[in-house]
This record gives structure tokens, sequence and C-alpha cells, in this order.
């Protein structure tokens, strides 16, 4: 009697398993690839750099763009990323997430 309802309890939570992971791939779920967040972030900087030409770290800022923008292609995403994010605080603009 035992083995019969463990092996109950597990065919029954394999199915909830099951249910739930169909329901969850129902979700719409749009998620940024590195290359396109590197170029997102570019885009945000030169948007940003028309809005804030006077800020003082504007030289500054423009390097660490250059920078960013040669470690994407250089397929070194996750440093330019950084690098491009760090440009945008350096002009006042909080960088743009993406949501995950």
């Amino acid at each position: 009697m035992p083995r019969l309802s463990i092996s109950l309890l597990g065919a029954l939570l394999g199915f909830c398993l099951v249910t739930a992971a169909v329901g969850q791939s129902d979700a719409k779920v749009t998620l940024t690839t590195r290359s396109e967040r590197c170029a997102n972030l570019s885009h945000q900087f030169d948007e940003a750099l028309e809005t804030h030409a006077t800020a003082t770290q504007v030289t500054a800022a423009k390097a660490l763009q250059r920078k960013g923008n040669r470690y994407c292609a250089a397929k070194k995403q996750a440093q330019g990323i950084r690098m491009l994010a760090n440009a945008l605080k350096l002009l006042g603009v909080t960088p743009n997430d993406p949501v995950q």
C-alpha cells in the first residue's frame, strides 16, 4: 500500500510539473542579446549627448563610448555594456535596462 501511494504521489507531482511548464511557455518573454544591448546603449548615448552636451564630463564620456563600442565590436559585449553604461552615467543619464 505505501508503494502505491508513493508512486501515485510521484505521478501526480510529475503531471503538475509538466502542466506548469506548459503554462509558462505561453507567456511572451522578450530577451535582449548582448549585441542588441550594446546597440541600444550606444543609441541612448547619442541621444543623451544632444540633450546633455553641456555636462562637465562630456570628453570622458565620449572616450568611454568609443571604448565601449570597440569592446562590443570585438565580441566583448559585457565589457562594452559596462563602458557604455558608465559613459551615460557621466552625462547624468540612467542607462535603460531591458525588462528581464
